[in-house]
């Protein structure tokens, strides 16, 4: 590949993956992290430990005294609480991409943590292959989410491995979408996608299951997405609009979500699909080891490149 190209296509991965991360772990529609950087994690059973103390001692999921609303209420704040925990997701979007993610976030004092990612299928896996590897490094910090390419990616820019994204960056290079992107990134964490069920208007109790061992209760419902935004986000009347109408453009209009608490009122497993311009996406994220340890170093300053530095060389302008 050229050396435009090569600096091109992996500032586009790049972008897509951070949509990805925020999806598989907070209350946005569909996209890219987002997958969340699909928000990665770990193999092991949906156990809690650590800070997971905070859930109720598992008097409210598999309750009949207590409604769908009252025991979401009481999941929502348990994983809140809880700081941080192991992830491991799956992510779809049509023919664009698959991938998987693995690791461990924080969100006790902003959204921390480390994640493997990795491209399975579509066309940006095509792309990273011809980056020279379909895994990537994900980092997630207060203030930015970093990005570590491979090296063919490092030979056209100074011999930089990580692309760092600044969350301030994004607002002011994508309108409104970036405001939400900022939105989301800040605020995001697993009891987010509790949130969004809550949020539906439309939560059932489906019945109780087995996941990975653990004993859970299913709930179920349908988002609508333009109102999801509008109920859960601190972004301004003008940045909802015009979001709405970049989710119309994308063709996200809802969604269904499905999420499966234990019995310490904790998040164990969601699931959530849609469509969009690009196809159905699916989205499955796993939630174990409440409480456990997580770090997330910024990359050397001399292996990093700062993505407004590299849109500048593209001279791709904010559409980029």
């Amino acid at each position: 590949m050229k050396r435009a190209t090569v600096r091109r296509a992996g500032l586009s991965i790049v972008a897509v993956t951070l949509f990805a991360g925020v999806t598989a772990c907070g209350s946005g529609g569909s996209g890219g992290s987002g997958a969340t950087g699909g928000a990665g994690g770990s193999t092991g059973s949906a156990g809690s430990t650590g800070s997971a103390g905070a859930g109720s001692g598992g008097g409210g999921e598999g309750s009949p005294r207590m409604s769908p609303v009252a025991a979401l209420r009481t999941a929502e704040k348990s994983t809140d609480g809880a700081d941080s925990a192991k992830v491991e997701s799956s992510t779809t979007i049509g023919s664009l991409m698959s991938m998987t993610a693995d690791g461990a976030l924080g969100w006790g004092h902003g959204l921390t943590g480390a994640l493997t990612i990795t491209y399975t299928g579509g066309t940006v896996a095509d792309t990273m292959r011809q980056l020279g590897s379909t895994s990537m490094q994900a980092r997630y910090l207060p203030d930015a989410y970093y990005a570590r390419m491979g090296d063919a990616f490092a030979r056209q820019t100074g011999g930089r491995h990580w692309i760092k994204y600044a969350y301030d960056d994004l607002e002011r290079l994508g309108g409104s979408s970036g405001a939400y992107l900022k939105d989301q990134m800040t605020h995001t964490t697993p009891n987010q996608s509790v949130k969004l069920l809550l949020a539906s208007g439309d939560v059932r109790r489906v019945g109780t299951e087995k996941v990975r061992g653990r004993d859970t209760t299913h709930y179920a419902g349908t988002v609508e997405v333009a109102d999801l935004a509008r109920q859960n986000s601190s972004l301004s009347r003008a940045q909802l609009d015009d979001l709405k109408k970049t989710l119309e453009q994308a063709g996200v209009t809802t969604e269904t979500v499905d999420i499966w608490v234990d019995d310490q009122d904790l998040l164990v497993k969601k699931v959530e699909r849609g469509q969009t311009a690009q196809g159905g996406y699916t989205q499955t994220a796993y939630y174990s080891d409440y409480g456990a340890k997580v770090s997330a170093a910024v990359p050397p300053a001399a292996d990093t490149a700062d993505f407004t530095e590299l849109v500048r060389q593209q001279g791709a302008g904010a559409g980029s």
